[in-house]
């Protein structure tokens, strides 16, 4: 679908921010490969050739049986025996890392937390993971969590911040109050007592801060929608008695999605941090799960393996540099005094 000659400008501001177009182009290539995170680092084979079979390990679990195994169970094919067993009449091909974020490597020559070797690239945790492996994971499931978030929150808060400003009046007084009272509730007390009724995961943890977040684009959008109420066109449409959805959809949405979209990239960075602090905590992700936070915490209480905090922190910074300048580059797209130079 062809832009706008409006976006077209829009775009054409973009890509002159220089910083902020490779920041994009370098943040979708970390994120296209954090979602090929299993054919990259995967303690299953892409695919194996046995007897005259091919078999894709990654796709399907395949008993020992079917390899020459006593047992009918999952095939291990990091066990020596089962890889001599397949070695005799065939070959695998391995992911470039051999072990997924929850992988523990038996067969260290050092204690835990190892040092970086040929094998474990950034070394391994005080479990015995492999720390390049856990950050790609944790890579891939901080985006997903916070692209899920700003999106829901996002929806939420304009819809509310929508209808605060085009009504306005008592309903504008009211759920304005509810609004600040809501944003004065501490977040990390109020997910501790929380957390302490439900077993805490993905899904749960995303509802909770919905709940929290859906507050960053409400003024913002409901200052939008009391100015443009006023305009002109709007007057028109009610007059010329439009429906009203028709006029919040059509003639004022628009108007307001501008100031949204220039804080979208600063929601993710934010809800991105959230998560990343509670999972430091304790209070985020279930034990085991792959996340930035949890290396970090694991970089605290392991002075004596730099490694683990520094992997953790530069992940951690890349990702909020890649998306600042990002959101730097979208403000100045949407900036009407810059549209008007070109």
């Amino acid at each position: 679908m062809a832009l706008s000659p409006l976006n077209q400008y829009r775009w054409k501001i973009f890509k002159k921010n220089k910083r902020s177009f490779l920041s994009l182009r370098f943040f979708l290539v970390l994120f296209g490969l954090s979602l090929m995170a299993n054919f990259i680092a995967n303690d299953k084979p892409l695919f194996v050739h046995y007897d005259d079979q091919f078999y894709f390990p990654i796709f399907k679990n395949y008993p020992e049986t079917i390899f020459g195994g006593d047992l009918e169970i999952t095939a291990d094919y990091r066990d020596n025996y089962i890889k001599e067993k397949i070695e005799k009449k065939g070959w695998m091909i391995w992911p470039p890392i051999p072990y997924n974020y929850d992988t523990v490597n038996y067969n260290l020559d050092k204690p835990v937390p190892s040092s970086p070797t040929t094998d474990n690239w950034l070394g391994t945790d005080d479990q015995g993971r492999d720390v390049l492996a856990r950050l790609i994971y944790g890579f891939r499931l901080s985006v997903l969590f916070g692209l899920t978030l700003t999106i829901i929150a996002g929806f939420l808060g304009v819809m509310i911040g929508g209808f605060q400003g085009y009504f306005g009046g008592k309903f504008d007084l009211i759920t304005q109050r509810i609004t600040e009272v809501w944003m004065s509730l501490p977040l990390l007390y109020m997910i501790i007592i929380l957390t302490s009724f439900i077993k805490a995961s993905f899904w749960w943890l995303l509802i909770i801060l919905v709940f929290f977040k859906w507050t960053a684009l409400v003024f913002v959008v409901r200052a939008e929608f009391l100015k443009a109420r006023n305009l002109e066109y709007v007057k028109a449409a009610q007059a010329l008695g439009a429906p009203r959805r028709l006029i919040l959809w059509r003639h004022m949405l628009p108007n307001a999605m501008v100031a949204a979209l220039t804080m979208l990239p600063f929601v993710l960075n934010g809800a991105i941090t959230t998560l990343t602090s509670l999972d430091f905590l304790g209070f985020g992700l279930p034990p085991g799960s792959a996340s930035l936070g949890e290396l970090l915490s694991q970089g605290r209480n392991n002075i004596h393996a730099p490694w683990l905090g520094i992997s953790g922190f530069v992940a951690l910074a890349l990702l909020m540099s890649l998306l600042t300048f990002i959101g730097e580059g979208i403000r100045d797209a949407f900036d009407s005094r810059k549209i008007r130079k070109i």
